[in-house]
């Protein structure tokens, strides 16, 4: 028996990371050059897998306890 597929996107695009941290683009661009957050481009479009965007946020809640 096959589980159903998943609908959730496993990427985001720069607007919907945005949103999820309530940051700048600019910042968010900071944090892929700094290489704080992973991401990808295909194409001309940059994106970033949820699982990266769950990493970071992780990472910032251990580092601020």
């Amino acid at each position: 028996m096959h589980a159903p597929p998943s609908t959730a996107p496993q990427t985001l695009t720069v607007p919907e990371v945005m949103q999820a941290l309530h940051l700048s683009r600019s910042k968010v661009y900071d944090l892929f050059r700094s290489k704080q957050l992973d991401s990808f481009t295909a194409g001309r479009a940059r994106r970033v897998p949820v699982d990266a965007l769950n990493r970071f946020i992780q990472l910032q809640i251990e580092e601020a306890a």
